[in-house]
């Protein structure tokens, strides 16, 4: 799965959700938040990799690829503890952990990558305010941002230990909105997961989700808005004048 480039992306028409209907309503959005993992940054193979690696390190056996990418999403604590297995005490994981971060921090950008268009969406929407609200750790994801050189499109960025809890609970993006000014039906979580949607069902946001990404996304049972093949797509929809 990882033999694609970071340039190809799966391809699906975007739309909008049945509930609404005639002119898009996003116009009155004015603030954006943004997941990072599978949405902004191509970072599936590097979080693999360190996976592996830990399970190495603990004296377990790999597992195949697939497997790791449905357990992304939810913070690296959890990714590690899903990796190692019930059978792990709290030592083991916390050692696992430890190491995962480690291996991760020195490995963060072998592979990983912007999404086409990325880059250019963020600069267009830079009339709006700007946040990233992820469940990795906030100091490796500001790193891979100023990495890639797109740390200079965010007003803040947060991460899964930056709160007592992490989406889908909804406290950073309200914390955020309220650093901005902005209620609830004037914000737009864009994210690849259903993590994510269901943050910005609980927040009381717009909730946009991309068709490319790796997060798990049921999209019968969590409906985003709108969906979207490219970021780039997302600034017609908003009805403001970009820069």
């Amino acid at each position: 799965m990882f033999e694609e480039s970071c340039m190809n992306v799966r391809k699906a028409r975007p739309y909008y959700n049945g509930r609404f209907m005639g002119a898009s309503p996003f116009s009155s959005v004015r603030a954006l938040i943004f997941d990072l993992d599978g949405t902004l940054i191509d970072s599936q193979r590097d979080l693999i990799r360190s996976v592996n690696a830990m399970l190495v390190e603990m004296g377990r056996e790999e597992l195949h690829e697939d497997t790791i990418s449905g357990y992304i999403g939810h913070g690296a604590p959890q990714l590690v503890g899903r990796a190692l297995g019930d059978s792990a005490n709290e030592n083991e994981r916390e050692r696992a952990l430890n190491f995962f971060l480690a291996h991760y921090e020195e490995h963060k950008l072998d592979s990983t990558c912007a999404y086409p268009g990325v880059p250019e969406a963020l600069a267009q929407l830079a009339a709006f305010p700007r946040a990233i609200l992820t469940n990795k750790p906030v100091r490796v994801s500001k790193r891979i941002l100023e990495g890639l050189g797109l740390a200079k499109y965010f007003r803040a960025v947060y991460g899964g230990n930056s709160f007592e809890t992490k989406k889908p609970d909804p406290l950073g993006a309200q914390i955020i909105l309220r650093e901005f000014g902005a209620a609830p039906n004037e914000a737009m979580l864009i994210g690849d997961s259903d993590v994510d949607v269901q943050t910005a069902r609980n927040a009381g946001m717009f909730a946009a989700a991309v068709n490319y990404g790796f997060g798990t996304h049921d999209r019968i049972a969590c409906c985003a808005d709108v969906y979207l093949d490219r970021l780039t797509d997302l600034v017609p929809l908003l009805g403001k004048e970009t820069i």
